[in-house]
C-alpha cells in the first residue's frame, strides 16, 4: 500500500511539474484585476510565466504550482489547469504566422514607486486604489526622494492628478478659503524653501526634469489626468514665469506663450496655455466639457497593434473589451492636434480629436499618459467616496492601467514550451 501511494505522488507531481496554470483574461474571468496580482507576484516569486497577447483577453501562461491554484481559488480569479499537450497546441496557436497574437515571456516584477504627496488618501488616486485591490507591491516617493537621486532605485514610476507648474491645481478659484488647500500651499512652500528653491514652481522644474533623465535612462513613466499635461506645460515653460500671483506672489510674464519651448516635452506642442489663475484648466491640450457631450455617450476605442511587430502597443491595450466607457479628470482626454508626431495613439472617441490613451518612446526608456482621473466614477469630485473595486472587479478601464505595471516585466522573444 505504501510503495502504491508513493508511486501515485511521483505520477501527479510528475503531471503537475509538466501542467501549466492558464489565467484567461476574456469575459469568463471572474476578477481581471486580481489576475495581475496573482501574475505580478508569482514573477516576484520565480514563477516562469508568459503573457499570451490578443489570446483570450491577453491571458497569463504559468508554470504549475499548486500554491498559485490554491491562491487563485481563495481570491476569486478563474484559472485553467492544462496538460502538456494543450499547452504545445496554444503556443503553436499563438505563434502562428496566420494568428495576431504573440507570447512574452514575464522575466522580473518590476520595482514600483507612485509619487504620493504627504496626507494623499487612497483612493486620490486611481493607481494606488487598483495596487492596493490587485495586492501588487509598492513604495511612495515624492518630491525630496526624488531630487535625492531614489528613482533610480524602481523600474516604473506613477504620477497621479499632480500639477507640476507650481499653481497648486488650480484649485484657487473654488478652494482658496478651504483649509486643505491652504495646508497643501504651505506644504509645498515649505519643501521648497527646505530644498533651497524660491518658488515652487522652480522646485517641480527641478522634479519633472528628473523624472525626465530617469525615462531617458531606461525608466518607465505612467501618469494620469492633470499630470500628464502639467508635466509638459512645465518642461516648455523652463525658462517663463507662468504662474499669477496668488500662486507665487509676483505676476506671470505676459509674453509666457511665445516663449514656450516645445522642443522639451514629451508628448504634446504648440499647445495654448490658459492663463487665468481663476480657471480650472491649464491649456488647450485639455478636452472641454462642453465637446465631450452626453455622458452617456462617452466613450473611447481601444487601437488594434500587430502583435509580432507591435508588441509594446499590444501589451498596453490587452483587454476584454475594446469599447470602455469614459471618465472625467481635470485632465480628462488629449487634444490630437496637440500630440507629437512621434506619439502612438492608444485608444480615442472614434470620429473626433479627443485622445485618451497615448505612449511614447525617450531616450532608453518609455512613458504612457492615461486621461481621466478614476475609470469607474465618470465624476470623480474633491472629497468623493473612494471606488469600491470590489465592485469593479472587471473594470476594462482599470485593466489598461495593469497593463503598465506588467509591460516593464516582458521581454519579447519566441518562447519554447
Amino acid at each position: 500500500m505504501k510503495k502504491y501511494i508513493f508511486t501515485l505522488l511521483i505520477f501527479f507531481t510528475t503531471v503537475s511539474a509538466q501542467s501549466r496554470i492558464l489565467i484567461n483574461m476574456d469575459l469568463k474571468q471572474t476578477d481581471h484585476l486580481k489576475a495581475y496580482g496573482i501574475t505580478f507576484n508569482a514573477i516576484e516569486n520565480g514563477t516562469k510565466a508568459d503573457w499570451l497577447l490578443n489570446y483570450r483577453g491577453g491571458s497569463f501562461m504559468l508554470e504549475y504550482s499548486e500554491t498559485i491554484a490554491a491562491l487563485c481559488r481563495l481570491k476569486g480569479v478563474a484559472f485553467e489547469v492544462v496538460g502538456p499537450q494543450e499547452t504545445v497546441d496554444i503556443y503553436s496557436f499563438v505563434q502562428s504566422e496566420d494568428q495576431n497574437m504573440e507570447v512574452v515571456r514575464l522575466e522580473k516584477s518590476p520595482k514600483i514607486a507612485v509619487y504620493v504627496t504627504p496626507g494623499h488618501q487612497p483612493w486620490d488616486d486611481a493607481v494606488t486604489m487598483v495596487l492596493e485591490y490587485a495586492e501588487v507591491p509598492y513604495t511612495k516617493i515624492w518630491i525630496e526622494e526624488i531630487l535625492h537621486g531614489d528613482l533610480e532605485k524602481y523600474d516604473w514610476l506613477h504620477l497621479h492628478h499632480e500639477d507640476f507648474t507650481g499653481q497648486y491645481g488650480k484649485f484657487y478659484g473654488s478652494y482658496a478659503n478651504q483649509q486643505w488647500y491652504i495646508d497643501q500651499q504651505l506644504l509645498f512652500e515649505k519643501m521648497a524653501s527646505k530644498l533651497g528653491f524660491k518658488k515652487v514652481s522652480q522646485m517641480e522644474l527641478a522634479v519633472v526634469k528628473t523624472i525626465k533623465e530617469y525615462i531617458g535612462n531606461g525608466g518607465f513613466l505612467f501618469a494620469m489626468c492633470s499630470a500628464a499635461d502639467s508635466y509638459d506645460i512645465a518642461l516648455a515653460a523652463e525658462n517663463v514665469d507662468i504662474c499669477d500671483r496668488m500662486y507665487d506672489g509676483d505676476s506671470p510674464d505676459p509674453n509666457a506663450q511665445e516663449k514656450l519651448d516645445f522642443s522639451k516635452t514629451l508628448a504634446f506642442s504648440d499647445f495654448k496655455l490658459e492663463m487665468n489663475p481663476y480657471k480650472y484648466e491649464y491649456s488647450d491640450v485639455d478636452i472641454q466639457l462642453e465637446e465631450i457631450g452626453s455622458e452617456d455617450n462617452d466613450y473611447f476605442t481601444l487601437f488594434e497593434f500587430s502583435a509580432k511587430y507591435d508588441p509594446v502597443p499590444t501589451m498596453l491595450t490587452q483587454n476584454h473589451l475594446n469599447v470602455i466607457r469614459g471618465f472625467m479628470g481635470q485632465t480628462t482626454m488629449f487634444r490630437e492636434r496637440t500630440l507629437k508626431k512621434s506619439v502612438i495613439v492608444m485608444g480615442k472617441r472614434n470620429d473626433m480629436e479627443q485622445v485618451r490613451y497615448i505612449h511614447g518612446k525617450f531616450g532608453r526608456g518609455f512613458f504612457t499618459f492615461y486621461g481621466g482621473h478614476d475609470p469607474e466614477d465618470y465624476k470623480h469630485l474633491v472629497e468623493d467616496k473612494p471606488t469600491d473595486l470590489n465592485l469593479y472587479k472587471n473594470s476594462a478601464g482599470y485593466r489598461l492601467i495593469l497593463n503598465n505595471i506588467l509591460f516593464p516585466a516582458a521581454k519579447k522573444k519566441k518562447q519554447k514550451t
